[in-house]
């Protein structure tokens, strides 16, 4: 399941039900997936659009890429949610991360 999160963290359509059925479960069996690791699913989504966008912005190539071209591209559709979301995990908001790589070079 995981596996077919992380191949379509682009699509902001991206739900439980639709990876459940990819991986012939029902619903309910793959949320008890997730919990087991103490997680849900829309908390793995979250994190794992979040650790890309990271990515994204500290590649030399994401140096020259738009803060909302990468929320979009990583499946997020509300940049104020992004926003927020990423100063939650990281500390920092996405543009001060981005720019931290144009000092180092």
């Amino acid at each position: 399941m995981k596996a077919d999160v992380l191949k379509n963290l682009d699509n902001c359509k991206l739900t439980i039900e639709a990876v459940a059925k990819a991986n012939a479960l029902s619903t309910r069996q793959a949320q008890r997936l997730f919990a087991s690791e103490g997680t849900t699913f829309s908390e793995f989504v979250l994190d794992q659009r979040l650790l890309l966008a990271r990515r994204l912005l500290l590649h030399e190539e994401g140096a020259g890429r738009k803060v909302s071209d990468i929320a979009y591209t990583v499946g997020f559709n509300d940049l104020s949610y992004f926003h927020r979301a990423f100063r939650r995990k990281f500390g920092v908001a996405p543009v001060e991360m981005q720019m931290e790589l144009g000092r180092r070079h």
